[in-house]
């Protein structure tokens, strides 16, 4: 008998375990594969210790900082600004934003992306009435509503494609920016809620070293055993849950369960089914992403063209999503790296991208498109390594493209002693992944009646979106 069990090691699953622990409780975390992180991951690339995985965490929320410091590791904020490529050039992306949305429509390096036109209409924001674009359900709707067409082109779409991997009109907005809709009521406009949620200063921060060691030291305050498959989970008449796995054991018993498996796959499916009353609903999976590491011996680099790195909008003329400048970006790397020795990371894979031409993205494909955006010559000679990492379910399809997700988390919710997380369920990025982990942590330890049945993060203060490169 366990206090708790949690499935799956990703960061979902570890940060739900950590809480109980805190608690006071004594999970057990249980894996199938042969390492913790989920999508955090460590990989070493021409000697240099690098993130495979997601390398930082936004800083809206401030869920990961907290943890990040109680655990005793030390964090850091870029050292340079980012970009985005709108149209045929890349613009520095605007200071306080929130997925491309302004705090302020005629700042300076707003206008400089979207122009005074797009500008002016975008301020309009300001004077309509707080309920215009109050029931819009999708990112592009509500913006087009509030701030115009022409800051949804050239602003928001690139950045929502190149975070979330999906166009507006696919992204639910209360599943990518939960609380925004009322926080636009309180405030009165949709800039004066990005204000009131978005800090001044650094809107990113990783931990120094690297993001995989966030998983590491999560993962020594539970037991964990990894490669240790679970092949289904089944209740008795008391309410005990009995996690059934491939290693021979008996069964593990626990009143408390947490399923923090890469979803909506057919792993998850499976097990969803056997803990979930009624018939499951026919989920859509998520999206391959593929994402290709480059270590390239190139002083040309050495100004950082496109500071931190760039998100792509479409028409850009190259297949990644976005690129991030890891030597540009975090100086603890640039301290540790030879002199003119540069780390690049590229993303590729969008909702509805054809699998098979995200397959055929390797680290040729990735050189070509780092030098058409970074706009100096690199040769294949320069290259010292590259690593390529594919991810079958690494973009997880949002509640606006799946409308039986929603319904299906609520039940959920309603079977008690049970909590799923990650990012199928949270959302894009390890801010809010973390930030919906606690959340259900504190559910299974305040007993079945708590909640308020919503899986989908806070209702209140904005769940923060991850930057560049970090799905």
């Amino acid at each position: 008998m366990r206090d708790a069990v949690v499935v799956g090691a990703g960061m979902g699953g570890l940060t739900a375990a950590h809480a109980l622990a805190a608690a006071g409780l004594r999970p057990l975390v249980l894996e199938a594969g042969d390492r913790v992180g989920g999508l955090v991951q460590h990989a070493r690339v021409g000697g240099i210790d690098v993130d495979a995985g997601a390398e930082s965490f936004a800083l809206r929320r401030p869920e990961v900082a907290d943890l990040v410091a109680r655990l005793g590791l030390a964090d850091a904020t870029p050292a340079t600004a980012s970009t985005i490529w709108t149209g045929d050039r890349a613009l520095t992306t605007p200071a306080r934003s929130l997925l491309g949305i302004p705090a302020d429509p005629l700042a300076d390096d707003v206008v400089a992306v979207v122009g005074p036109e797009a500008a002016t209409r975008a301020a309009a924001d300001l004077s309509l009435d707080p309920a215009a674009g109050g029931d819009a359900t999708t990112l592009a709707e509500l913006v087009t509503v509030r701030m115009g067409a022409g800051l949804l082109e050239r602003l928001v779409r690139p950045v929502a494609r190149g975070i979330h991997g999906a166009d507006p009109e696919n992204l639910a907005v209360d599943a990518v920016a939960p609380g925004l809709r009322a926080a636009l009521v309180t405030h009165g406009s949709l800039a004066a809620a990005v204000a009131a949620t978005v800090p001044d200063g650094p809107a990113v921060g990783c931990v120094v070293g690297g993001m995989w060691r966030l998983p590491e030291a999560l993962a020594a305050s539970a037991e964990v055993r990894t490669g240790t498959r679970v092949t289904a989970v089944t209740r008795e008449a008391d309410g005990t849950w009995l996690v059934h796995a491939d290693d021979g054991a008996p069964p593990v018993r626990t009143r408390r369960l947490v399923l923090a498996v890469p979803g909506p796959g057919p792993e998850t499916v499976e097990l969803l089914s056997g803990v979930v009353p009624g018939e499951l609903p026919e989920l859509r999976p998520g999206h391959p992403i593929v994402q290709v590491t480059l270590v390239l011996d190139a002083s040309e680099l050495d100004a950082a063209p496109l500071g931190s790195g760039v998100l792509v909008g479409p028409d850009a003329g190259v297949r990644t999503k976005a690129l991030t400048h890891a030597t540009a970006k975090w100086g603890w790397l640039r301290s540790t790296v030879p002199q003119g020795v540069h780390v690049l990371r590229l993303s590729y894979g969008r909702a509805g991208d054809d699998p098979a031409a995200i397959d055929a993205v390797d680290a040729e494909v990735a050189l070509a498109d780092a030098q058409a955006l970074l706009g100096v010559p690199l040769d294949r000679a320069q290259v010292l390594d590259s690593l390529r990492v594919r991810r079958p379910l690494g973009l997880p399809p949002s509640a606006a493209a799946d409308p039986a997700l929603r319904p299906l988390l609520e039940r959920v919710h309603a079977t008690s002693g049970l909590g799923v997380c990650g990012a199928w369920v949270a959302g894009t990025g390890v801010a809010a992944v973390v930030a919906q982990a606690e959340q259900e942590a504190r559910r299974l330890l305040e007993g079945p009646a708590a909640g308020d049945g919503s899986l989908l993060g806070d209702t209140s203060p904005l769940s923060a979106v991850h930057p560049p490169i970090l799905d």
